[in-house]
């Protein structure tokens, strides 16, 4: 059932089509809002209509493709968004990367990767879209960080780098928009099940020799819970800094890990 009260909502979502992404796409259609969903490349018809769930959620769901990290591509991603649902007065910044290395095997470009996706591109996109929140009075910025934004782990200091400035930029932005009407929150997930967590899996495989199972506990065991975070948890978070009863909450980094972070 839709709410009334989101039904004016335009919500964009980076890397809305996959994992985490795409449970807060299916929460905030949920609500009767209106979403569009930025990636890299846009969702085809077949894609769309999965994603809706249903032809109430399809006519409310738009995809424009573009790189987080292109500045020019996401002005015109953005313009098109904006023809398609108007103005746009809710952004979560979902988009990310994971690489792993050593220290001294990070090389510039993995370095330089990691910010671009992580941390620029966040920043990029909160520039396209606040604009349209400050003209209004009143919006909502999700940055979607990790746990990696609130602690170290080892052999990916690049992204915990990037992650680290995701944080500090919520930070900042919170104090900066305080009076105008715009909360700035970030979510932080632990290992959550996403197609991420399938690539750090195969990792652990390809240099250490355990089997799946063994990977996956040892990735879970970190969590206090001892289990991996599903995108829905992770999701539902984000809508609750979503809602207009959110107005008191900015600057927060909420952890969704288990208890690995307190």
């Amino acid at each position: 059932m839709t709410d009334p009260a989101w039904a004016q909502r335009h919500a964009l979502v980076t890397g809305g089509g996959r994992g985490i992404g795409r449970a807060v796409t299916q929460a905030l259609l949920g609500t009767g809002a209106r979403v569009t969903v930025l990636g890299r490349s846009a969702l085809d018809g077949p894609g769309l209509a999965a994603l809706a769930g249903s032809d109430a959620g399809a006519a409310r769901l738009h995809a424009v493709a573009a790189d987080v990290a292109d500045a020019e591509a996401l002005a015109r991603a953005f313009a098109v968004a904006r023809q398609r649902f108007g103005s746009i007065d809710t952004l979560v910044n979902n988009a990310g990367q994971a690489s792993s290395a050593p220290v001294l095997k990070t090389d510039a470009a993995l370095w330089q990767r990691m910010l671009a996706i992580n941390l620029t591109g966040t920043w990029l996109c909160t520039q396209q879209a606040l604009p349209d929140m400050l003209a209004a009075g009143w919006g909502r910025i999700v940055n979607v960080a990790s746990t990696a934004a609130q602690r170290g782990y080892a052999y990916v200091s690049a992204y915990c780098a990037a992650k680290h400035g995701v944080l500090g930029l919520t930070r900042s932005l919170a104090l900066e928009l305080a009076t105008r009407g715009v909360t700035v929150n970030a979510v932080c997930p632990g290992y959550t099940e996403t197609d991420l967590l399938a690539g750090s899996v195969a990792d652990i495989i390809a240099k250490t020799g355990r089997t799946e199972a063994q990977a996956r506990a040892e990735l879970a065991a970190g969590n206090p819970q001892r289990r991996l975070i599903q995108p829905a948890e992770v999701a539902s978070a984000v809508l609750w800094l979503c809602q207009p009863g959110s107005a008191s909450i900015t600057g927060q980094a909420i952890s969704v890990s288990g208890g690995e972070v307190m």
